[in-house]
């Protein structure tokens, strides 16, 4: 029997060899795909390497901006059920406001507004702030948003006993929460959790407005340079759904995972 660290380890080692093999297939792919179609050597290579590393950017998006937006969706559901106004009415406004406007216009407001905001606090914002990470603060507060009520509608969902039988063992309030009612919701609301990830990747080409080089601007670059639309849609799309396949199957096993460690 292996050590919990060990099999981490090696999962984590299979995780990481996985994801460059991935990529790295994947260009090839796409290479081969633009040879197929008509694209000389040189563009074909040139226009897989860049849509693979578009699709790459979309990815790690996606996974930080997910990981984020679960730990702000965690706090601002149970936050959102507090008895303490000054703790429930913060994140009512937070999610009132996230899910009223559109993602677009978050976008454009952490790249273009957010470090003229924060200038006379932190001089570098502007700097700081790049495309890539004023994207990853408006996904993580958008999902975050949309999280919050499923984590709230789980946490509601667990039986007024069990609530109960902890207080009667003596736990505190905040280890009633902690151990007993939260491990439960997060079981019961993986599956909107996921759907939640899924539409977050798609949602991440919305990006390309502040000239953040994932997939979508990227084969936009592509088709400005070849004047080939078609196939390079056509790639575009059967890349986000590959994206969405992989990252629903992984998803749909940690599902089965969580299920047999609850029973």
């Amino acid at each position: 029997m292996k050590p919990t660290w060990l099999r981490w380890l090696l999962f984590l080692a299979f995780l990481l060899l996985g994801y460059v093999a991935f990529f790295a297939l994947l260009g090839v792919a796409l290479e081969r795909y633009f040879l197929l179609t008509g694209f000389g050597p040189e563009r074909a290579a040139s226009a897989g390497k860049a849509m693979a590393q578009g699709a790459e950017i979309t990815l790690k998006l996606t996974l930080i901006s997910g990981l984020a937006g679960l730990v702000i969706g965690v706090l601002a559901g149970m936050a959102r059920l507090s008895s303490r106004a000054l703790v429930r009415l913060p994140a009512t406004f937070y999610i009132w406001v996230t899910r009223g406007t559109p993602l677009l216009v978050q976008i454009l407001f952490a790249y273009n507004a957010l470090p003229l905001l924060l200038q006379p606090l932190w001089p570098g914002a502007q700097q700081a702030l790049t495309p890539y990470w004023a994207a990853f603060i408006a996904l993580s507060f958008n999902v975050g948003a949309y999280n919050a009520e499923v984590v709230r509608a789980g946490i509601q969902a667990i039986p007024k006993g069990q609530w109960e039988a902890a207080w009667s063992l003596g736990l505190s309030p905040a280890d009633v929460m902690r151990f007993v009612i939260l491990p439960q919701a997060l079981r019961i609301v993986v599956p909107p959790l996921v759907n939640n990830v899924v539409a977050l990747l798609k949602d991440s080409s919305l990006a390309s407005v502040i000239t953040l080089t994932e997939l979508a601007l990227s084969g936009q670059r592509i088709i400005s340079a070849t004047f080939r639309p078609v196939e390079v849609y056509l790639a575009v799309a059967a890349i986000y759904l590959l994206l969405t396949t992989v990252l629903t199957q992984f998803t749909n096993r940690l599902e089965e995972r969580l299920k047999v460690a609850g029973r």
